[in-house]
């Protein structure tokens, strides 16, 4: 979900995604950077278990990958933007889903999830 604005419950669950060529690993969380704004317009990130702070979120910076420049950036989903702002490529994926997207760094292999792996927070 691109931007999207990602809601969690109780606990956070992280993947990890190995190039099968290079080795390259990403390991994103579920839950992105949920924030909120302040009365005097301050972007704040409110993370579990302060619940109160959770609820109060309206967004979510959310880390994306270029599968063109392997550029690493964070997507606000309430601006979500559509290209990679060190390139300008379009073909850019929401870390969390990058099973299967071919790896920018060696161009050679693909992402999978490590099914071995298992975090949560």
């Amino acid at each position: 979900m691109a931007g999207g604005l990602r809601v969690r419950c109780i606990m956070a669950m992280s993947r990890r995604f190995i190039c099968g060529n290079c080795g390259k690993t990403i390991e994103p969380w579920d839950d992105g950077n949920p924030y909120y704004i302040t009365a005097s317009g301050e972007k704040k990130y409110a993370y579990h278990p302060n619940d109160d702070l959770v609820s109060k979120c309206i967004g979510n910076d959310s880390p994306h990958l270029c599968l063109g420049c392997g550029h690493e950036f964070m997507v606000d989903s309430r601006a979500p933007i559509q290209a990679c702002p060190k390139c300008s490529a379009k073909d850019i994926a929401d870390t969390w889903e990058l099973d299967g997207r071919q790896c920018p760094f060696c161009q050679a292999g693909k992402f999978a999830m490590d099914p071995d792996h298992f975090a949560i927070s």
